[in-house]
């Protein structure tokens, strides 16, 4: 399947307010990235932000070195246009996370709905080797996917479901858990999404 193809056109078809992701205050995330107790300069990259309002809240919040990763330029671009000079204090990049190669290493690594789109063990394989690549010893890695009660399709693509117990053990090899959360998310028409967040720190 084309994926580039694929979000591209489903941003472009949708306005902003739209898609079923929006969230004006991404609180949940917010949370658990305050509570990583970072220093306003440490490396934060946010994986499938496209043009979420995480990195504004993050801007106001006085965090300097922000990265957004991608899969869709029209996403990016349009985040670019709502930002306007805050754009410059952040890097983008529009990559396939599971092809993300990189020499900085980040000391967050924030994820809200792409990894449960790794449906097989070679995706799943793929992404796990690109977070261990580009984060820093003692990293904080902060994931959001859809929790055993949540959808199984999201976006005309079936998902994976997570318990907080699911995602300790998968990544258990090379993380502990910190916190683990269940959510509930109301999209933009109405719908609840039900939702598995956690904190993992680097062994």
């Amino acid at each position: 399947m084309d994926y580039v193809n694929h979000w591209n056109s489903l941003y472009s078809s949708k306005k902003l307010e739209e898609v079923s992701w929006y969230q004006k205050i991404p609180q949940t995330s917010l949370d658990f990235i305050y509570n990583a107790n970072l220093s306003k300069d440490d490396a934060i990259i946010d994986i499938g932000g496209g043009d979420s309002f995480l990195v504004d809240n993050l801007i106001n919040a006085g965090f300097t070195n922000l990265t957004v990763l991608d899969i869709s330029k029209f996403a990016i671009d349009r985040a670019k246009v709502r930002l306007g000079n805050n754009a410059k204090k952040v890097k983008w990049i529009v990559c396939d996370v599971r092809n993300f190669t990189s020499k900085k290493k980040y000391v967050l690594w924030h994820d809200r709905a792409v990894f449960h789109f790794m449906k097989n063990s070679r995706d799943i394989k793929e992404y796990y080797s690109a977070l261990l690549s580009r984060i820093a010893e003692s990293s904080t890695v902060v994931l959001g996917t859809f929790s055993e009660n949540g959808p199984d399709r999201c976006c005309a693509l079936d998902v994976c479901k997570y318990s907080i117990n699911d995602l300790s053990l998968l990544f258990s090899k090379d993380f502990s858990l910190i916190k683990g959360e269940n959510t509930l998310h109301k999209t933009p028409i109405g719908l609840t999404q039900a939702f598995t967040f956690v904190s993992l720190i680097k062994n």
